[in-house]
């Protein structure tokens, strides 16, 4: 039997849409609560949700995982800290060799409450963007371990999701399960 030798990582992300003028689920989501209790509370306020999958993943980034998994210098981890999930209207198409997002205008939101999370070989991130964030179109998304794409990008996907708008609130999740 041969034997292939293979490291690779599934993405999922998904997008979460809720009326939310007053941003009271904003706030809810960004302490952790869950989905859940989100959809619960804002009844026919939430929209619906949207999965998709694949992305590109990023040199920059790939290179600092590498340094993390073998303590190479100190590299910035991906973490509650430090990580945070861009959205931005580029829509050139997603290359490895590229630095971050790519459009004119990019929106980078902390970690919610609890997260990043893990379980088994799934890592997921999650950030809430309230009212008055983001409010422009989804046109592309990373991961990124600072306040902005200056930071390393772990990955980038290219896919419109629609124009956020003033009043919503959206939550952006990225699972990436290595295999």
């Amino acid at each position: 039997m041969e034997v292939k030798e293979k490291i690779g990582f599934k993405t999922e992300w998904r997008i979460d849409r809720f009326k939310d003028p007053n941003d009271i689920i904003a706030e809810a989501l960004s302490k952790g609560i869950s989905l859940e209790e989100a959809t619960a509370m804002a009844g026919e306020n939430y929209f619906g949700s949207e999965a998709f999958e694949g992305n590109v993943g990023l040199n920059e980034g790939l290179q600092k995982l590498i340094e993390l998994i073998c303590g190479i210098s100190t590299p910035t981890k991906w973490d509650n800290a430090n990580a945070r999930l861009g959205v931005g209207n580029g829509t050139a198409a997603a290359d490895p060799t590229q630095t971050g997002l790519q459009g004119a205008t990019k929106t980078f939101k902390a970690m919610d409450s609890g997260y990043p999370q893990r379980s088994a070989q799934t890592a997921e991130w999650r950030a809430t963007y309230g009212s008055a964030e983001g409010n422009h179109a989804w046109e592309e998304f990373t991961v990124v371990n600072a306040a902005d794409d200056t930071g390393e990008n772990l990955n980038r996907k290219v896919e419109s999701k629609g124009t956020k708008a003033s009043g919503e609130t959206w939550t952006l999740s990225l699972k990436i399960t290595f295999s």
